[in-house]
């Protein structure tokens, strides 16, 4: 009951401290760190299965999992305070913490198991869920301790568990450390969406009773608002953080040498590419699909946006990851870009004479589909530029339904080369697939011997690459911008930023 008492009283206290700031947003002396969520408010405070980058941030702060991500991308505990994985990595045994589910009931490994069980059941039919396929069971094995047993060694199974959408939910209260308060910053409603995230107190995070906690604490004062507002609050000084940014914004900001201090760009691994939706007309020839791929020069298509060290790649899985054989390279390195186009061009007239009825004398219309944003408008410019001198017309979709193509930007869970090759899983229908992939990556993750793995998931990237169903880019682009006041940030290979640490004062 004390615990439950606590939890009211945070939130009645989040509630007060919460309207006593309408009207004074980033007035910089009521000690909040102040945040702008680049976002809409119905997507940010999303309740489903799939979470985008603001959602995973209040996510992460109000609901915990097992184990969960700090500030550099490292697992960290979260309600397991230990686990070990056995000998042969078919089992891992996590002993939980002593504590209470929000409405004070005790947190036992068979409610916990349940609550587990039921997060990865939601995730069915997700990329996530089917990164997730290699659990067998959830076993509570009795007080504090539950097992996860495998069917299949999984190096990374900890940093999926530490995914915010693997938190451990209840109807009754989060089980984060924060607690998270919602509200409006005008009368109407109008202005934008805001809200606060309070620390619980010190045992409901499993740590020990302090009576000065609130001291080493800040409140977190969140505006969900789109690129422009939020990148308008930082420069007004309202704000002291702005998370969320991605290549679609990236134009907004001053990426000149005088924003060093404030941008940061994160060294993210992951896909940014474009993947063939259909394989109706001339994208169902696996060699024209290749001519687009080598008609690409990234650098020049990357070159505008003036960020210095974005990885550009021609393959599927991020290249140098851990345990990487080398068997897979780079495709038309030293092969000049004119060559390349011509040869492409010659695939496509070549397809035209064959099956197309039409005047080869122009372009080929191909349909792209991606988000909104001055960034994503430079990219299409670009690319239809260049996909122009292989006689390809390149026009903006209007919907995914009908797109050709879709623009692929999508940070990895985890630095594995089954991430990337399960996210053309034929499960999750998101365009062309190949069956032989999957069954190759299936095969490989049978296999307990890491170099084995290596090189079979090598094989089964290679006939991903045949295929020619994902035409990579480079690696995604993921930025934000911070005051010097801000501590606990740290740039990472996820572009994950967890609000609590930023919100605890340094000592």
């Amino acid at each position: 009951m004390l615990g439950a008492t606590r939890t009211l009283n945070t939130r009645v206290l989040a509630l007060i401290l919460g309207f006593t700031l309408l009207g004074g947003c980033g007035s910089g002396n009521d000690g909040t760190l102040e945040v702008a969520l680049i976002g809409s408010e119905d997507v940010v405070f999303s309740d489903g299965i799939r979470l985008s980058a603001g959602a995973q941030y209040v996510r992460a702060a109000t609901d915990s999992g097992l184990v969960s991500l700090n500030e550099n991308g490292d697992v960290i505990p979260a309600l397991a305070e230990t686990w070990l994985p056995t000998e042969d990595g078919l089992s891992f045994i996590f002993r939980l913490r002593s504590t209470t589910w929000p409405d004070g009931t005790t947190l036992t490994a068979e409610s916990a198991s349940e609550a587990l069980m039921e997060a990865i059941e939601r995730l069915d039919g997700t990329s996530l869920g089917q990164d997730l396929a290699v659990i067998e069971e959830v076993r509570a094995m009795g007080g504090r301790v539950i097992e996860i047993r495998l069917f299949t060694p999984e190096p990374y199974l900890l940093q999926l568990l530490a995914q915010p959408e693997l938190a451990l939910r209840t109807a009754r209260g989060g089980t984060g450390p924060m607690v998270l308060t919602r509200g409006v910053l005008s009368e109407d409603g109008s202005d934008r969406g805001m809200a606060w995230l309070n620390f619980k107190p010190p045992p409901e995070r499993g740590l020990p009773e302090r009576e000065d906690w609130e001291e080493d604490v800040r409140q977190v004062e969140l505006a969900v608002v789109n690129a422009d507002e939020a990148i308008r609050l930082f420069n007004a000084g309202e704000v002291e953080l702005v998370l969320g940014g991605d290549l679609g914004s990236l134009p907004l900001v001053d990426t000149g040498p005088l924003a060093t201090g404030t941008l940061r760009v994160d060294p993210v691994i992951g896909l940014f590419g474009l993947q063939v939706r259909t394989g109706v007309g001339m994208l169902s020839n696996a060699g024209v699909r290749e001519g687009i791929a080598m008609a690409i020069d990234r650098a020049a298509l990357l070159s505008p946006y003036n960020v210095g060290g974005w990885e550009r790649t021609t393959r599927p899985v991020a290249p140098d990851l851990p345990g990487d054989p080398g068997l897979v390279a780079e495709r038309w390195n030293g092969e000049a870009i004119d060559s390349r186009r011509s040869e492409a061009a010659a695939r496509i007239g070549a397809w035209r004479r064959q099956f197309d009825q039409g005047d080869l004398a122009q372009p080929v219309a191909v349909s792209l589909f991606m988000q909104e944003g001055p960034g994503w408008d430079l990219f299409q410019q670009n690319l239809a530029a260049q996909l122009a001198n292989i006689n390809i017309r390149l026009e903006r979709a209007q919907s995914l339904a009908q797109a050709d193509l879709v623009v692929v930007d999508r940070v990895a869970r985890f630095p594995a080369p089954h991430w990337f090759l399960n996210q053309f899983n034929c499960s999750l229908r998101r365009g062309l697939c190949s069956e032989e992939v999957d069954r190759l990556v299936a095969q490989a993750l049978a296999q307990t011997d890491p170099a084995v793995r290596a090189t079979m998931m090598a094989q089964a990237e290679a006939e991903l690459t045949l295929e020619n169903i994902y035409i990579p880019i480079g690696s995604p682009l993921r930025w934000s911008l911070l005051r010097g006041s801000v501590d606990g940030f740290e740039p990472n290979a996820y572009a994950f930023h967890p609000l609590p640490p930023m919100a605890q004062i340094p000592r």
